[in-house]
């Protein structure tokens, strides 16, 4: 289950080592709000990273599987590899 986000005011923005120390101990976005409202996200570079490749392979996956939902036929596995084999030599 992913845990909520964790909130800071943004005038605790100030003691930057905190905050960093903060980023680098939470494993998701901190949200700094202004006059309660959401303002903006940080987080540490490890999670960023994460997020991204996530995103990445998402993008890669998801047109692969609308196609599946869409009728595409299926090959099994042998058929893959040996279409990879044939194709680029492996």
């Amino acid at each position: 289950m992913e845990r909520l986000p964790k909130i800071i005011p943004v005038n605790e923005l100030k003691n930057t080592a905190n905050i960093l120390k903060m980023c680098n101990e939470t494993d998701g976005p901190i949200v700094i709000t202004k006059n309660g409202y959401g303002e903006a996200v940080i987080m540490s570079l490890k999670a960023y990273e994460e997020m991204m490749e996530k995103k990445r392979i998402a993008d890669l996956v998801n047109p692969a599987l609308e196609e599946i939902r869409n009728g595409a036929p299926l090959m099994s596995y042998e058929d893959f590899i040996k279409e990879l084999k044939d194709k680029y030599g492996i």
